[in-house]
């Protein structure tokens, strides 16, 4: 793969860079946060450590275990953590990389040639915001142990019995006076394990929680690596050529990766990587790809008169309509623009990306012509509704901030001209619409009814979406724009608070509003601008005095309190149109009662978001099924 290590790994290749300080007072700057994301990345910490023992090429199996007490134990078969005295600072190895900041085999290039750990601190890091931590080591037909308790060494590392394997075990529970949240979610650790086997090709890691009566086990082992993770991306899509197109290669020592295949829905899902960490914002392994797909489909195309000489080149956006594409880079030292390696900045990666897929892409194409025919077929159709969607979209741009004469004739807004202060109702149907606009702070709540079902932006495309009166509505009231125009300085209102009837019809309607905000204006719910509403479920009256329940358990607990008789009146509302418009201000649109769901993206990542709004709103019935059966235990008052 590219990436053999050069020289020992014993104990003298752990450098120290920097004491263990301050991590306890300032935990959010070394994981994030202290909120759930940042417990989940203690596992993802200890997790990494035994993931580049397998770039290395020593380890073969990692088992993460969720226990009773929701301590995690992470087991890994590598070499090892080294456990000789480091002369440096005159303890054992294991003892300096979980009590030392930045140390560890990451530094100096002896112990890996490449590490997901930009800082090298996520052991001591783990230990320092552990309550306790035990390391073991089974290294040389022994069995060598240590504990620390809120990163304090308890005992000098011993041996504590015979082995006949090789391998690190780290158990270490997590210090509840420091995090929010102290419960590990199965489905959020599942959700990155997968990740990390798909893009260690041949790695088999397995999650086992012993928190239920009978254990849950999911294990995930791709001998294919990435090219089995563009499949699974296009599980629930119809891909238009067989394939997975897959190319590898190494360029002056940075390893490249890449899979991709073509699907006949008409957005884009490419995912970029760097020693196995996720790149969200991209950098410039992603512009090396897409400037090689751009150049080698163009020439392509114009060497086989698939394009006419009059007709302009295919953009890279044409190119990559429908594409799922994983690109994952191996290199030594990864420099990432800002603290949460969200993007690449290593120039040389660009060329090293660019070369490899240039060469294999158009090997490729050569020889299956039917299908870099199907391809260039689809960029072309694409090209065509982009020129379309070119229009529509300058219909729904707004000449300037302060020009309201392109609002929709529909949107009753708020006087107040600050966006700060302001919040927009995004209402279904007009008479809960009506209500709602009688019900308002008319100075700082502005109300958009829409009529009905917004088009399914997963079934469509652009040049379609934008002539839809209901999406060019909502695009024109919030004033971003959408795709590569959506400035999210330019937004009006700082709450968009999507408001439907608690039933399946509103749940629908919801689901299709946030498949549209995600696609196109993501940078709404990934900032916090976008809500649900909860409207109450029952009213109860009893001696002329009102109150209101939300669910069921609030219902039960409503009747307990005012006592179970017959002078109770119990409404069950179907809907806001049942609601006048002093009840709706009381119960749903009031700042000082109501309550509001805000939506975020939260621990998923958006391959798997991606694969999630796919099974729910794509053209295949099936996975629709399956994913709501699945789910169906954890949803509440939805009427069927």
């Amino acid at each position: 793969m590219g990436t053999e290590v050069n020289g020992e790994y014993g104990a003298d290749q752990i450098q120290i860079l920097e004491g263990l300080e301050a991590v306890r007072k300032r935990p959010g700057m070394y994981i994030g946060s202290t909120s759930i994301r940042g417990l989940h990345h203690l596992v993802y910490e200890i997790v990494d450590n035994s993931v580049d023992e397998a770039l290395a090429g020593f380890c073969t199996e990692i088992e993460v275990i969720i226990n009773k007490d929701n301590s995690i134990t992470v087991i890994d078969n590598g070499r090892g953590i080294p456990i000789g005295i480091n002369h440096k600072a005159g303890l054992p190895a294991v003892e300096v990389v979980f009590t030392v900041l930045h140390a560890g085999g990451k530094f100096g290039g002896g112990g890996y040639k490449v590490s997901g750990g930009l800082h090298g601190v996520g052991a001591s890091v783990v230990n320092a915001l552990s309550d306790w931590l035990e390391v073991t080591i089974h290294q040389n037909h022994k069995m060598y142990r240590q504990r620390y308790e809120r990163g304090q060494v308890m005992y000098p590392l011993k041996e504590v019995g015979a082995t006949d394997h090789t391998g690190t075990e780290v158990t270490f529970l997590p210090d509840k006076s420091i995090f929010e949240e102290t419960v590990f979610d199965f489905d959020t650790l599942r959700q990155r394990l997968r990740e990390m086997a798909f893009l260690t090709k041949g790695l088999k890691i397995s999650l086992i929680d012993h928190r239920l009566e009978e254990a849950k086990i999911r294990s995930f082992h791709y001998e294919g690596g990435i090219k089995e993770y563009v499949s699974y991306l296009n599980k629930n899509k119809d891909a238009i050529y067989p394939d997975v197109i897959y190319c590898e290669g190494q360029r002056s020592d940075i390893y490249v990766e890449v899979a991709m295949q073509h699907n006949d829905s008409y957005t884009e899902g490419t995912y970029s990587f760097v020693n196995n960490i996720t790149t969200p914002e991209g950098g410039t392994h992603l512009t090396g790809f897409r400037n090689a797909l751009t150049k080698t489909f163009n020439d392509y195309a114009r060497t086989n008169k698939l394009l006419k000489d009059n007709e302009e080149n295919l953009s890279g956006e044409d190119i990559r309509e429908g594409l799922s594409a994983i690109i994952s880079i191996k290199i030594s030292e990864p420099q990432f623009e800002g603290q949460t390696k969200q993007k690449l900045g290593n120039s040389e990666a660009r060329g090293a990306v660019e070369s490899v897929v240039s060469e294999q892409l158009t090997y490729f194409l050569e020889q299956n012509p039917a299908v870099a025919k199907v391809i260039c077929d689809k960029a072309i159709l694409a090209q065509r509704a982009r020129d379309a969607a070119r229009k529509a979209r300058d219909l729904t741009r707004r000449k300037t901030a302060l020009d309201s004469t392109t609002l929709p004739g529909k949107l009753a807004d708020c006087s107040d001209k600050d966006p700060k202060n302001c919040e927009i109702y995004i209402v279904e149907g007009d008479s809960a619409g009506g209500s709602a606009k009688t019900a308002r702070n008319r100075a700082t709540q502005a109300i958009l009814p829409l009529r009905g079902k917004i088009l399914n932006v997963e079934k469509a495309r652009l040049d379609k979406i934008l002539i839809n009166n209901e999406i060019k509505a909502m695009i024109t009231a919030f004033g971003t724009g959408i795709g590569d125009d959506f400035d999210i300085s330019k937004l009006r209102y700082d709450k968009i608070v999507i408001m439907t009837d608690a039933d399946v019809d509103g749940a629908h309607i919801a689901t299709l509003m946030l498949t549209f905000l995600y696609r196109f204006m993501p940078e709404l719910i990934r900032q916090g601008h976008v809500y649900l509403a909860q409207p109450p479920l029952y009213k109860i009256e009893k001696n002329k005095v009102s109150h209101y329940a939300y669910d069921d358990e609030e219902l039960n607990q409503i009747l307990t309190e005012i006592g179970r008789d017959g002078n109770n009146k119990i409404q069950r509302y179907k809907g806001l149109g049942e609601m006048d418009a002093e009840q709706l201000w009381d119960t749903t649109m009031d700042p000082e009662k109501r309550v509001l769901l805000r939506v975020n993206i939260g621990e998923n990542s958006e391959a798997e978001i991606d694969v999630t709004f796919n099974t729910l709103m794509g053209d295949k019935v099936e996975p629709r099924r399956e994913f709501i059966e699945a789910n169906a235990k954890y949803v509440k008052n939805l009427d069927i």
